[in-house]
C-alpha cells in the first residue's frame, strides 16, 4: 500500500514529538481554562482575555490545514505563484481595519455573544434566527471541506497506523482519520470553552509557524546552493509569471480568475468584512476582550497571519526547487498524480529528518485542530443563543407567568448548570456532524480543481447574505427585517446558481424559482401586527421584484459561465472571491425593497 509504505518512515521518535505536543497543549489549555460556572464564562471567557492571545487565536482559526498543506501546492504546481497572497496582503488587511473601526464599536455597545445578536436587536428575532441558520450552513460547508483535507493529510502521514485500524476494526482510512481528528478537537473544546480555545489556538499558531519554518529550512538544506538556489530556481520558473514563482500581481480583468489585483482590492476586501465582521467563527474571539479598544487591536493585529501564509508559500517554492533537483518517482509520483495537494505530506514523509518530521506533523495537526475547535464553540454558541435561548424563555414564561419569575429562573445556578451541560453537549454533537460531513465531502472533492478552492469557496455561499444583514441593521435604511427573510435565501441561491451549472443545479434552481414566489404570495395573507410600517414599495411591485429575482437566478445558472478547454465537464465560472460581494448586493437590494418601514 503506497500510503502505508510512505508513513512507515514516521518513527517512534516522531511519535514522541507529536505525543509530547498533544500532552503539553492539553495541560496548557486545562490550566488556563479557569472555572466555567456560567454560559458567559464558557462562551465569553468572562471578557478578560488579552488581545494578543485573541489575535493569535484568530490567526490559528483562519489559517487551518487548508493553508498549511494546500497553499504550498498552489505555488508548487505548474504555473503556480504568489498571486494568492494578494488576497491577504491587500484585501483582508483593508477589511480588518474597517471591521476594527466600524463594526467593533457597534458590537461593544451592549454585552452580546455573536454578531447575530446585534442584527436581531436591530431587525428582530426572526432575523437573528435567519442569520444564525446561515452561519450554521456556511460553517458546515466550509469547515467540513477543511476537515476533509486534514483527514487526507493524516492518511498520508500515518498510513500504517490508520490502515491497521481499518484492517482490524473495519471502516475506511478516511473514516478513522475523521474520528482521530474529531476526538482530539472535541476533547480540547470541552475542557474549558472559549478560554481553552483561545489559549490553545495561540499555542497551535506558534506550533505550525515553527513547523513551516522547519520545512522551509529542510528544503533549502537539501539544495546545493541552499536558500540562494531555492530563490534562483523559483525566479527562473517563468511559466509562472514574469517573476517566476514569486509573481505577486495579476492585473488580468478576467472574472474567472481567483487571484487578481481586482479580486484582492475589491472582492477580498468586501468578502473580508463578512469573514472578520459577521462570521462567528472568527468574530467570537473579539467578544472575549475586555473592551472595544482591545478587540480592535486583536482583529487588526491578526493581519500578522499573512506572514505565516507567506512562509507557507515559500515552502511551496522550496518544494518546487527540491523536486526539480530530485524528481518524484515510484510510489511518491503515483501518490502525487492521484492528488496533487499531497505534495507537502509526501515531502514531510520522505525528506524531513527524524524528530523534525514529528514537529512538522505536529504543526499540521495544530493547523487542523485549531479551526475545528473554533467552529465547534461557534456553532454551539449560535444554537444556544439563537434557537435554544428564545425557546427556553417562552417555555418558562408559559409555566411561570411573570417576567420577574422568568428572569430569576434564567439567572439561577441550576439554569447556569443546565446551559453549560447543553453547551458541551452541542460541542460534541457538532463535532460528530462536521466529521461525518467531511467524510461525505469525498464524493464531491473530485469535481473541484483543488480542495483549497473548495474550502475557500464554500464560505461564500452564505457570507454575502450575512454581510448584507449587518448593512441593513447598521446603515440608515430604517426598514424592518421582513424583506431580509426573503432576500437571504434568494442571495444563497444566486451564489449557488453562479457556482454550479450542471443538470442537478438546473433542477434545484428551477424548483426554487417555482416555490419561492408562491411562498411569498402565501405569506402576504398572513396578518401583520399593528406596529408594522408601510411597504417600501407597493405590493404589486414587490411581487415583480420577487419574479425578477428568480429570473435573474435562472439566467445566471444557465448562461453565466464559459467553456473550459481543459475540463469540458467543469465550465469556468466567476471566481469564488466574488461570491460574497454578489450575495450581499442581492440580499441588501431585495432585503430593502421587500421590507416595510420601521414604525
Amino acid at each position: 500500500m503506497l500510503l502505508a509504505s510512505l508513513s512507515s518512515q514516521f518513527t517512534w521518535i516522531d511519535w514522541g514529538v507529536v505525543v509530547a505536543f498533544l500532552l503539553f497543549t492539553t495541560l496548557l489549555g486545562t490550566s488556563l481554562a479557569g472555572k466555567q460556572a456560567t454560559m458567559r464564562d464558557f462562551f465569553l471567557g468572562g471578557r478578560k482575555l488579552p488581545w494578543y492571545a485573541v489575535s493569535g487565536s484568530i490567526i490559528a482559526t483562519e489559517i487551518s490545514a487548508v493553508t498549511f498543506i494546500g497553499v504550498p501546492f498552489v505555488v508548487f504546481k505548474d504555473g503556480g505563484n504568489f498571486t494568492y497572497l494578494q488576497l491577504g496582503v491587500m484585501g483582508s488587511l483593508f477589511a480588518r481595519i474597517i471591521v476594527g473601526y466600524l463594526l467593533v464599536p457597534q458590537y461593544y455597545r451592549r454585552e452580546i455573544y455573536s454578531p447575530y445578536d446585534y442584527m436581531g436587536n436591530q431587525l428582530g428575532q426572526r432575523v437573528r434566527t435567519m442569520t444564525s441558520a446561515l452561519f450554521v450552513l456556511g460553517a458546515m460547508l466550509a469547515q467540513s471541506a477543511r476537515i476533509y483535507l486534514t483527514g487526507h493529510i493524516m492518511i498520508v502521514l500515518l498510513g500504517d497506523q490508520i490502515h491497521w485500524l481499518t484492517t482490524h476494526l473495519g471502516l475506511s482510512d478516511l473514516a478513522w482519520a475523521m474520528i482521530i481528528l474529531g476526538v482530539i478537537a472535541i476533547g480540547w473544546a470541552l475542557f474549558g470553552g472559549i478560554t481553552t480555545v483561545i489559549w490553545t489556538n495561540l499555542t497551535l499558531f506558534l506550533t505550525f509557524l515553527v513547523g513551516a519554518l522547519v520545512a522551509l529550512g529542510v528544503a533549502a538544506w537539501n539544495l546545493e546552493g541552499g536558500l540562494a538556489e531555492m530563490f534562483r530556481v523559483g525566479w527562473q520558473a517563468k511559466e509562472s509569471g514574469p517573476w517566476g514563482k514569486f509573481t505577486f500581481f495579476d492585473f488580468s480583468p478576467s472574472p474567472f480568475k481567483d487571484f487578481t489585483i481586482w479580486t484582492a482590492v475589491i472582492a477580498a476586501t468586501w468578502g473580508g468584512l463578512f469573514s472578520y465582521g459577521t462570521d462567528q467563527l472568527l468574530v467570537q474571539g473579539m467578544f472575549t476582550c475586555r473592551d472595544e479598544k482591545q478587540a480592535r487591536k486583536a482583529i487588526i493585529g491578526s493581519a500578522f497571519g499573512q506572514v505565516v501564509t507567506a512562509t507557507v508559500m515559500l515552502v511551496g517554492v522550496g518544494l518546487f526547487a527540491y523536486y526539480q533537483a530530485h524528481p518524484l518517482s515510484g510510489e511518491a509520483l503515483d501518490l502525487y498524480e492521484k492528488k496533487g495537494d499531497r505534495i507537502f505530506p509526501i515531502f514531510i514523509c520522505q525528506v524531513i529528518p527524524v524528530g523534525l518530521k514529528g514537529l512538522v506533523m505536529a504543526g499540521a495537526l495544530a493547523a487542523a485542530i485549531s479551526t475545528v475547535m473554533g467552529v465547534l464553540t461557534a456553532l454551539s454558541q449560535t444554537v444556544m443563543g439563537a434557537f435554544y435561548g428564545p425557546l427556553r424563555r417562552k417555555a418558562l414564561a408559559a409555566r411561570l407567568g411573570s417576567d420577574e419569575a422568568v428572569e430569576a429562573q434564567l439567572h439561577s445556578p441550576a439554569e447556569h448548570r443546565l446551559n453549560l451541560v447543553l453547551s458541551r453537549g452541542l460541542v460534541l454533537f457538532w463535532g460528530v456532524v462536521l466529521c461525518y460531513l467531511a467524510y461525505l465531502t469525498d464524493y464531491i472533492a473530485d469535481k473541484e480543481p483543488s480542495i483549497l478552492q473548495l474550502a475557500l469557496a464554500a464560505a461564500g455561499y452564505a457570507g454575502g447574505a450575512l454581510l448584507a444583514c449587518f448593512a441593513l441593521a447598521f446603515l440608515p435604511f430604517k426598514v424592518d427585517g421582513r424583506g431580509y427573510m426573503w432576500s437571504a435565501p434568494l442571495s444563497v441561491l444566486w451564489v449557488y446558481a453562479l457556482a454550479w451549472h450542471n443538470p442537478a443545479s438546473h433542477w434545484v434552481c428551477g424548483i426554487f424559482a417555482v416555490v419561492f414566489p408562491l411562498a411569498w404570495l402565501a405569506w402576504q395573507f398572513v396578518p401583520v401586527g399593528p406596529d408594522a410600517g408601510r411597504r417600501v414599495v407597493p405590493a404589486w411591485l414587490q411581487f415583480l421584484l420577487v419574479i425578477l429575482g428568480v429570473v435573474g437566478m435562472l439566467l445566471i445558472n444557465w448562461y453565466v459561465y464559459a467553456p473550459n478547454p481543459d475540463n469540458p465537464a467543469k465550465p469556468l465560472t466567476v471566481a469564488w472571491p466574488w461570491y460574497a460581494p454578489l450575495g450581499s448586493v442581492v440580499a441588501v437590494t431585495w432585503g430593502y425593497l421587500l421590507a416595510r418601514r420601521r414604525a
